[in-house]
Parts: structure tokens; sequence; C-alpha cells
């Protein structure tokens, strides 16, 4: 514990959890809360190999000053959304927002959110005789 992790209400401060391994249940839980787990890596594969070592996968961000790698990077994180330099949390209604895996089914948000949320379907009214006849 690095820092946080006792609250005296109901508010849960920031907690910073560091050394965190897979033989730790919060590993592999999402937590929804203000808990930032560190885990260490030895190198590229091994991090990516740690993203992608749950059941989750709604949104990631890579940082790196090397824009191509980092987006290279990205590229093979199992996730729905996957930011480089910037934070996991960002939302553009223009944009389909939704995960893979166990974090959602589906998308909502632009175009995408309108058809996953939208049964198509085609109903006439005939008001006047039709010009052709039966």
């Amino acid at each position: 514990l690095v820092c946080g992790g006792k609250s005296d209400n109901t508010l849960m401060p920031a907690t910073v959890l560091d050394h965190v391994t897979p033989e730790m249940r919060i590993y592999h839980e999402e937590t929804f809360g203000p808990v930032k787990c560190v885990v260490r890596v030895k190198n590229t594969e091994e991090a990516i190999a740690c993203a992608n070592d749950n059941e989750y996968g709604l949104s990631a961000a890579v940082f790196g000053r090397d824009i191509a790698r980092a987006f290279n990077v990205a590229r093979k994180i199992d996730s729905g959304i996957c930011h480089v330099n910037g934070p996991t949390v960002h939302d553009e209604a223009q944009m389909p927002f939704g995960g893979v895996k166990g974090s959602g089914i589906g998308r909502f948000g632009g175009k995408a959110g309108i058809a996953e949320f939208t049964e198509l379907r085609w109903i006439t009214v005939q008001t006047t005789p039709r010009h052709y006849p039966f």
C-alpha cells in the first residue's frame, strides 16, 4: 500500500497499490473505485500480456514518446477502446463506446449506438388508391 486504502466514512480515498502480482485477487478484478494497481513488468511484450491477462476489455491506454511504437502496442491490447498518450476515461458522442470480453456487448454513441438500440422497421399506410391495378 503506497497511499490511501483506509476510509473513515463512505468515501474511499485515492489508493495506490505497488508490486501487485497475478496471485492477488485485485489483479484479476475490476475495482470501480479510486484504486490504481502497479504491476511491474520486464519489457513491452510482458506489458501487453499483462494488459490482456484478464476477462475485461473496456478501455486501455498506452503512453510513449515514440508514437508509432505506442500505436503498435495499442493494436495488440484486447480492449474496445485504447488511447495513446491519453487517459482511459474519454468519451466523445460521435464515437462508438464499448468493450470486449467481460466488459460489455455492443456499443453506444454515434451511428454504432443508433444501430445497437434500434430495430429497423418499415410501416406503410395506404390512404389513396394505388396507381397500378391489383
